[in-house]
This record gives C-alpha cells, sequence and structure tokens, in this order.
C-alpha cells in the first residue's frame, strides 16, 4: 500500500511524533521493583531530564532508554529508508542523554539506564549495583 502523504508531509508527521513513555518497558520494570520489593520510587518527578522513575531520598534517577530510541547495538534497528535522518536522531538523543546524566551527576544524583532489551530480560546487574536491592531479597 502506498503512502498518502507526500515525503515532506510524512516526515512532519513523524517529527511531530513525541513519546510520552515506553509503557510495556516502564511497567516491566513497575513489576521488577515490586517483586523484589524495592520502594521508595516515583514517577514524573520534576528534574532535570524527565527519568522514568526517581528515588528521591536517595538521589537515584532511572531511565529506561528505548534500544531504538536511544542507539542501543543490541540488534540492527536502523530503518533502511530516511536513514540519514534517523542517524541524527539517534544521535541527538544519545547527546541529550550525555549531557543530562553529567547535568544530574553534578547535582548529586546517580543515573541509572537501564537498556529496553535489559529490562525485558529481566537483568538487574545495574539496579543492583546503583545499591537499590541493599538489605533486600
Amino acid at each position: 500500500m502506498t503512502d498518502t502523504f507526500t515525503k515532506k508531509q510524512r516526515s512532519n508527521v513523524m517529527k511531530s511524533v513525541r513519546c510520552k513513555g515506553n509503557k510495556s518497558t516502564e511497567l516491566k520494570l513497575i513489576d521488577i521493583f515490586k517483586a523484589h520489593h524495592i520502594t521508595g520510587w516515583r514517577r514524573n518527578y520534576k528534574i532535570i531530564g524527565k527519568p522514568d522513575f526517581v528515588f528521591p531520598k536517595l538521589k537515584i534517577a532511572i531511565f529506561a532508554d528505548g534500544c531504538f530510541w536511544h542507539g542501543h547495538n543490541c540488534r540492527n534497528l536502523t530503518p533502511s529508508d530516511n536513514s540519514v535522518y534517523w542517524e541524527k536522531k539517534i544521535a541527538r538523543n544519545r547527546e541529550r542523554d550525555i549531557a543530562v546524566t553529567d547535568a544530574l551527576n553534578k547535582k548529586g544524583w546517580k543515573v541509572v539506564r537501564i537498556w529496553e532489551c535489559e529490562i525485558k530480560k529481566g537483568e538487574l546487574k545495574k539496579l543492583k549495583a546503583a545499591g537499590l536491592f541493599a538489605g533486600k531479597g
């Protein structure tokens, strides 16, 4: 089936799409927190970079980064159509991730970035390293 939009119109439509959170990935992370009795987390916390989860008392910010949007190399995810645009878009996202992490670190926050594929596999190393399992099963 052919596209009903011109290339420019389709580009404008795609540019207007704004992610409001990867619900399935975030819900899986909530399940992990609950299964391991990890408490004290907040969502939609007003802090630079809009982390997916924040532990205010511990000053830990957790970002659940989508493999496609943040350029993880777990598999080849770059679309072949309009690849130059997507490569630039992902590179900008990665640059922003670095800037946000640096800004939070300078304010005394520990930043944990977990890849979508790690969450799906239930890999908990980064959460353990952040000290979220201290004294908990």
